[in-house]
């Protein structure tokens, strides 16, 4: 008998039942098969990233300067200087004037904000003209906000890469960086990151190209409550945590505090990342969990699934198609009810507004989705 089914016959005996698997295995929103225990895996190898240290991204305050070394900006600030700048408005994206010492990364999205379909091609070109080191971003962390499945947000990443080609030629994809929202499924979302390596790599194949995609990465909305700010603060660290072993390139944390945010506030959700930073030494391994047989089960899994729906996205023409007809909307209010009613059930637990202590829910699954638009919606709106 092999030391697997010694176990076996151990669990059996214990749990008092021949089907063990259907105890010990539990489902999950993302349709991901997670075994109760993992024996062997296929080849592996280390997925690199950009960044040789993951940027701890701050939004600029006067009294951060000289302890943080990279900054969001929504608007201007003269007399930095050796610093990463994260440039999160069009405007100034348009109009920054670059210092030499400092590196520009432009977090600007170039498909219209409502949605119908559009690429900004006069904005395009503009940034495409800047002294930048990535010009345009691809941002689906409106998608994962929205209730998007990690499966749909790398497989519109993909689509809307695919629509930037067919515009500008496949010279773009060296421009590119993509912005990802991070949820609290924490090996899921480590996956999702490690995942979208191996499908940008690949999707880059295909135009005769060989690229690492640079991954911005920010922190949730959509778990957080604002009731129970605490439990916000120890959510958005895990999610920062996940980012970076993940291999993220720079890390963000949205404020903690959903209303009323004050510069502490603002102050404390970047030190996070210090914390994990000097503390953990998290930022610096590049792929840490690589060999993890169940890390690495569920990455190939969402590589499959991710690529499976982009061809058929594809097939059907393309993600800005999809989004004029409104499958792209409907795809993800799917899924985004689906894991709401989950939160309402307590399938899905969220401390301190599904569980610790309960509330009751106040607003109904349909007063908070609408069919037809991506929209932003927090899992605890149902019960404030």
């Amino acid at each position: 008998m092999s030391e697997l089914e010694d176990w076996e016959q151990l669990v059996k005996k214990q749990l008092k039942t021949e089907n063990i698997y259907e105890i010990l295995q539990k489902e999950n929103i993302e349709n991901i098969d997670v075994k109760p225990y993992y024996y062997n895996n296929s080849e592996y190898k280390i997925l690199p990233k950009i960044e040789e240290s993951t940027h701890l991204v701050a939004e600029f305050q006067d009294g951060l300067s000289d302890q943080a070394f990279a900054f969001l900006l929504n608007e201007n600030v003269e007399n930095l200087e050796e610093k990463a700048i994260f440039i999160n408005n069009s405007d100034l994206a348009e109009h920054i004037l670059t210092e030499e010492s400092n590196r520009y990364f432009s977090l600007v999205d170039v498909f219209s904000d409502d949605l119908a379909g559009e690429i900004d091609e006069h904005l395009t070109q503009e940034l495409l003209s800047k002294s930048f080191e990535r010009h345009i971003c691809i941002d689906v962390s409106l998608h994962q906000n929205s209730g998007a499945s990690i499966i749909q947000q790398l497989s519109f990443a993909l689509a809307k890469a695919k629509e930037l080609v067919e515009k500008f030629d496949s010279e773009i994809l060296n421009q590119l960086m993509f912005k990802f929202a991070v949820g609290s499924n924490y090996f899921f979302e480590i996956a999702k990151i490690r995942a979208f390596k191996y499908l940008y790599n690949q999707f880059s194949k295909e135009f005769g190209k060989d690229l690492i995609p640079y991954i911005f990465v920010e922190t949730s909305l959509r778990n957080k409550s604002k009731n129970d700010q605490d439990n916000n603060l120890i959510r958005s660290t895990l999610e920062l945590a996940s980012a970076m072993v993940g291999g993220a390139d720079a890390v963000f944390a949205n404020n903690y505090k959903i209303e009323n945010a004050t510069e502490l506030s603002k102050e404390i959700s970047f030190k996070q990342q210090i914390v994990l930073a000097y503390e953990s030494i998290i930022n610096v391994f590049e792929d840490a969990t690589s060999g993890s047989y169940f890390v690495e089960a569920i990455t190939q899994q969402f590589c499959e699934k991710s690529w499976k729906l982009f061809l058929e996205i594809e097939e059907k023409g393309g993600y800005r198609e999809l989004l004029k007809s409104g499958e792209i909307q409907k795809m993800i209010f799917e899924q985004a009810v689906n894991e709401q009613t989950c939160v309402e059930a307590g399938k899905i637990k969220i401390i301190g507004v599904n569980l610790y202590p309960k509330s009751e829910a106040k607003k109904s699954v349909s007063e908070l989705y609408d069919a037809a638009k991506i929209k932003p919606v927090r899992l605890s709106e149902m019960f404030e």
